[in-house]
């Protein structure tokens, strides 16, 4: 009896260390809905340009390879999404370039026309680094590090995009008619659409996991 009370009272710390590492997994998670399986791109598309740039190893979406593009085209909204909040976890190795678009649409080839870019970007040297809306509020230096994993958060909601890296703003920014960027990129703009992934060249690796949307009204 002795014995049993003692084991009970060791093994109880550690029930409650795990009990509450579980509840810190789930805290704020409320509302999110999972865009990945871990298992397969079932429910994405990967277009035609170079569709062996990205796999799935290790419950992860592993980008690696030429210039493709992988798109969501499941069944969560329909795959149109207008306000969210998106959240993934990203590990990018070294001199790796990578994006998350969204408010685009599925395009065969060449870099998306619709929709805006969130860089995943930390030793590349393109200037525009991790954490920002490119080539529409840049961010630098990277906000994370090459092989650590890194939460991304993009959150749209009416005209304003927030962009968190770790639980942190990297970039916040609200569309106004006539941005200057629309002169040489008149798909950058606020509507409604699905979410894809970019591997960018042949040298660029960069892993995802744990990609979740939570619909905002």
């Amino acid at each position: 009896m002795k014995k049993l009370l003692l084991m009970a009272l060791l093994v109880a710390p550690f029930v409650a260390v795990n009990a509450e590492q579980a509840k810190g997994k789930k805290k704020g998670e409320k509302g999110f809905v999972s865009l990945f399986d871990g298992k397969s791109l079932k429910g994405w598309k990967v277009n035609t340009e170079n569709p062996k740039s990205i796999t799935v190893k290790d419950g992860n979406i592993v980008i690696d390879g030429p210039r493709a593009h992988l798109f969501y085209a499941g069944d969560v909204a329909d795959a149109n999404f207008k306000n969210f909040v998106f959240r993934a976890q990203v590990k990018t190795f070294p001199k790796a370039n990578s994006g998350i678009y969204f408010h685009t649409k599925y395009q065969a080839k060449g870099w998306p026309d619709a929709g805006f870019e969130a860089q995943v970007n930390n030793t590349h040297g393109d200037p525009k680094k991790t954490g920002g809306l490119y080539a529409v509020k840049d961010v630098n230096p990277a906000p994370a590090k090459d092989g650590e994993w890194f939460n991304y958060e993009i959150r749209v909601k009416g005209k304003k995009i927030t962009i968190k890296i770790n639980g942190k703003v990297t970039s916040s920014w609200t569309e106004v008619p006539n941005a200057p960027h629309l002169k040489s990129m008149p798909g950058r703009k606020l509507g409604s659409g699905t979410f894809a992934l970019q591997a960018h060249d042949p040298q660029s690796v960069v892993h995802y996991r744990n990609i979740r949307v939570k619909p905002l009204k």
